[in-house]
């Protein structure tokens, strides 16, 4: 009699064990899918943040992947600016070369500096048009502003960030 009451007693303790194990899953499994989806969007954009500061700069990657492409072979390009109120007509005088990743998609896509300069009219196309935009003071005070733009049209341009900085060896503004 013993041994049936103690079978007993164990099986009432398994059921209660069962049920509130239940229970349990029941109340805790929905705020641990919630704590989960918000642990995700939280990780999903400290990714963002750190993948966004890589995006306008050529700080992250090697020099040696790095390949100087210079436009019109360095010579320069004269730009009319934008009227700045003055009366007077200003211009700038550029020359223009683009930093190419050489381990990036894009640049094996685009053949590399010979894709480039294949298309260096349409580049320099859009580089007329971004710097015309601006006054001879924009020019002068922001020239870091007007690269980046340049920058964000022609990876838009080539679908591509195998680009990765726009300078300007050379320049004057007159």
């Amino acid at each position: 009699m013993k041994k049936n009451l103690m079978s007993v007693l164990i099986l009432a303790l398994v059921v209660a064990n069962l049920v509130l194990t239940a229970i349990l899953m029941i109340s805790v499994v929905p705020q641990t899918k919630k704590a989960n989806e918000l642990i995700t969007k939280v990780c999903s954009a400290i990714d963002l943040e750190l993948e966004g500061g890589k995006d306008n700069s050529s700080l992250y990657i090697p020099m040696d992947q790095l390949e100087p492409v210079s436009l019109a072979e360095g010579a320069s390009i004269t730009i009319n600016l934008k009227d700045s109120g003055d009366g007077e007509k200003h211009h700038a005088v550029i020359s223009v070369s683009l930093a190419l990743d050489t381990k990036s998609d894009g640049y094996k896509k685009y053949s590399g500096a010979e894709g480039i300069t294949s298309k260096q009219d349409l580049i320099k196309d859009e580089i007329i048009k971004i710097v015309s935009n601006h006054t001879l003071e924009e020019m002068q005070e922001n020239q870091g502003k007007v690269q980046d733009e340049i920058l964000a049209r022609l990876r838009r341009m080539f679908e591509s960030d195998f680009i990765v900085s726009v300078a300007f060896p050379t320049y004057n503004y007159e």
